[in-house]
């Protein structure tokens, strides 16, 4: 496999603080997308988000699709925050990608954003000040 397909739902999206990590490794930008409504999210200190999947009160969560190199993936995943990993999405459509999700422990006692649909749409209305490339 060449090349796969990963879904991002925080930093690493496009114009945001690590979205150079994948753009160092030559991912490029496929198309904006949902997961299926079976997400939830956190607020990591207003740092970068935390995404799981959830039997019961899950969202959609807003997300982009990136195409990048099997060669780079293992990089990326090494200069994400502490407690993120890599896992399979679904997505809204049906698909399934590979993407960024969050260890259950890392969200214990954090603010969930589910309620916004996105790490994007919260730092926008919040007031919170994110760093963007």
């Amino acid at each position: 496999m060449e090349n796969v397909q990963l879904a991002v739902n925080g930093t690493l999206m496009f114009g945001l603080e690590l979205n150079g990590n994948l753009l160092a490794v030559g991912a490029v930008f496929v198309r904006e997308a949902f997961t299926e409504a079976s997400y939830c999210l956190w607020s990591i200190d207003d740092r970068h988000p935390a995404m799981i999947k959830v039997k019961t009160g899950g969202n959609a969560i807003a997300l982009e699709i990136w195409n990048v190199p099997s060669a780079g993936l293992a990089q990326i995943l090494w200069k994400e925050p502490p407690g993120l990993c890599i896992g399979k999405i679904c997505l809204a459509d049906g698909e399934i990608v590979l993407g960024v999700l969050g260890e259950p422990s890392l969200c214990d006692g954090k603010r969930e954003i589910t309620s916004w649909g996105g790490w994007r749409e919260y730092i926008n209305n919040s007031g919170i000040k994110q760093k963007s490339i």
